[in-house]
C-alpha cells in the first residue's frame, strides 16, 4: 500500500480522534454547535491536505526516479496514466477512512489498530488462505476485501488479476466500504453526546 495513504489516514485519525483524548471536543462543539458543519469542515480540510501532500509526494517520487534511472515513463504513458489518478483516489479514500474511524471509535488507538491490522494482517491472511485447496471457497470473497480491492487502484502490471474486479470497480468496493464507515460515524456523531 502507498505509504502516503497510510500517513494521511493517520493524519485523519489524529484530526478527529485527539479531540476525545484531550477533551477538546466539548469546547469545539460549543464553538461550532452544528455537528454536520464541523465534520464537513474537518473532512474538507483533510481532503485538501491529502491532495497537496499526494501531489508533492508524486512530484518528489518522479523527480527522484528521473535522477536515479535517468528516464521515467511520461505521465500520459501507460501504466502511469491510469495509476496516478487511482493513487489520488486511494489516498483520498484512506484519509477519509482514518477520520471516520477515529470519529466512530471516539479515539486514536482503536482507529489506528483497524487501519494497520486489517489490511496488513487480516486481509493478507484471508488472501493467503484462499490459495489453500481446502479453503478454495474463500477465493470469490477476496475481491470484496476492501483494502485489497483498493490496492487495485494503483495496480501497475498489465491486467488486474482474474480474482479481482477491474481498477475502478475494485476502487468502488473500497469507496463503498469507506462510505459505509463514514455514514455510520456521521450518524453516530450527530446523535450522541460528546
Amino acid at each position: 500500500m502507498p505509504l502516503v495513504a497510510v500517513f494521511l489516514a493517520i493524519i485523519g485519525i489524529l484530526a478527529t480522534g485527539h479531540e476525545y483524548r484531550y477533551g477538546t471536543i466539548q469546547p469545539t462543539l460549543t464553538t461550532v454547535p452544528h455537528r454536520s458543519t464541523l465534520l464537513t469542515a474537518k473532512v474538507v480540510v483533510l481532503l485538501v491536505t491529502a491532495l497537496v501532500v499526494t501531489a508533492v509526494s508524486l512530484i518528489a517520487t518522479i523527480t527522484t526516479a528521473s535522477f536515479i534511472w535517468g528516464e521515467v515513463p511520461g505521465l500520459t504513458d501507460w501504466p502511469l496514466n491510469a495509476a496516478i489518478p487511482g493513487h489520488f483516489v486511494l489516498v483520498l479514500l484512506w484519509t477519509v477512512l482514518g477520520a471516520a474511524l477515529a470519529q466512530l471509535c471516539r479515539g486514536v488507538p482503536t482507529a489506528l489498530a483497524v487501519v494497520l491490522v486489517v489490511p496488513l494482517v487480516v486481509e493478507q491472511l484471508i488472501l493467503s488462505l484462499s490459495y489453500v485447496s481446502v479453503l478454495h471457497w474463500l477465493a470469490p470473497a477476496v475481491k470484496f476485501l476492501p483494502f485489497t480491492a483498493g490496492q487495485q487502484l494503483v495496480h501497475l502490471g498489465g491486467e488486474v488479476d482474474a480474482e479481482f474486479f477491474g481498477r475502478w470497480l475494485s476502487g468502488g468496493v473500497f469507496a463503498a466500504f469507506v462510505a459505509i464507515i463514514l455514514a455510520v460515524a456521521w450518524t453516530s456523531f450527530t446523535g450522541r453526546d460528546a
